[in-house]
């Protein structure tokens, strides 16, 4: 399997590849939810159709500059990391820093979700945006951990190279700490499942509470797009890429996605963990847990070496 980089064009296919992905994750969510009032395969689209209708939301002195940029911040954070994504044999941005640009691609959704929640200037969107800060304090440090893993396995920063490095044992196999961390880190960057308290019930909906119209579909797609960004690069970091037998590497990629994404759309049964549970939690379990996982991957480098 060879990974290369595509034309400057090639972001718009992808983007539409990330989106297809996201209305999937859509509609899984729409399956597990309780008695829809629609199809599952057609509510998220009569969802998006409605919230297009619906008129936006006035506060009183908002900041709408901000407030815009911090609910579109999801979406294009999310397709700035699926261009280090390869599917099969291609990636639009093959970059020899790729793991450290998911990251970083990341970290920017720490200003994103806190300006969806400042710009408002309303209560409840600013305590989902404080929320998603304390949140981002737990998940990054295990997050950034769980990334370098599989980096120091392969011995390079690119993602194709961690992809190819995974013949014949994918890294889940031997890494499945790193790989479980990272997969939450994805819910809690996507503030989804138990991780979701910047739009919780409690409060309103969070940073959600007074986003109407295109600004909420906006955001409810970000949340979408960044699971299955997510979920891509589990597959390109843990999973092998577009590795299997019979079938085109591009299709094992989507498929070993959708199963990924899946997963991850199921986990909105679990219970929401507050902000200080998950940095007890982040702090205290995972982040020692992955440090020994890192240790144990570079044990195995240096005997090999």
């Amino acid at each position: 399997m060879t990974v290369s980089g595509a034309p400057v064009w090639a972001v718009v296919p992808a983007a539409a590849v990330l989106l297809a992905l996201a209305w999937s994750a859509a509609v899984l969510d729409a399956v597990l939810d309780a008695g829809p009032a629609a199809p599952a395969r057609t509510r998220p689209l009569a969802e998006a159709a409605r919230l297009m209708r619906q008129a936006g939301r006035t506060t009183v002195a908002p900041d709408r500059l901000l407030w815009r940029l911090g609910t579109a911040g999801g979406l294009v954070a999310a397709l700035l990391m699926a261009v280090v994504v390869p599917v099969g044999g291609t990636v639009v941005a093959d970059l020899p820093v790729g793991i450290v640009w998911f990251n970083a691609v990341d970290v920017t959704l720490w200003a994103a979700v806190w300006l969806a929640g400042w710009g408002p200037n309303s209560v409840y969107p600013l305590v989902g945006g404080y929320r998603f800060v304390a949140q981002a304090l737990g998940y990054e440090l295990p997050l950034m951990f769980a990334l370098t893993a599989p980096a120091v396995a392969a011995e390079s920063l690119r993602v194709g190279d961690v992809v190819r490095a995974q013949q014949p044992l994918w890294f889940a196999v031997w890494m499945p700490v790193a790989f479980l961390v990272f997969l939450g880190s994805v819910a809690a960057f996507s503030m989804w499942g138990p991780f979701s308290s910047p739009v919780g019930r409690d409060a309103a909906g969070g940073v959600l509470a007074e986003a109407a119209g295109v600004d909420r579909l906006l955001v409810l797609a970000g949340r979408y797009a960044l699971l299955a960004a997510g979920a891509g690069m589990a597959v390109a970091l843990f999973l092998g890429g577009g590795a299997g037998p019979w079938l085109p590497g591009w299709m094992w990629s989507l498929l070993k996605t959708l199963a990924v994404l899946a997963v991850l759309v199921a986990l909105r049964r679990l219970p929401v963990l507050r902000p200080e549970r998950l940095a007890s939690l982040g702090w205290l379990v995972a982040l020692p847990a992955v440090l020994l996982q890192l240790l144990v991957v570079a044990a195995v480098m240096v005997w090999k070496g």
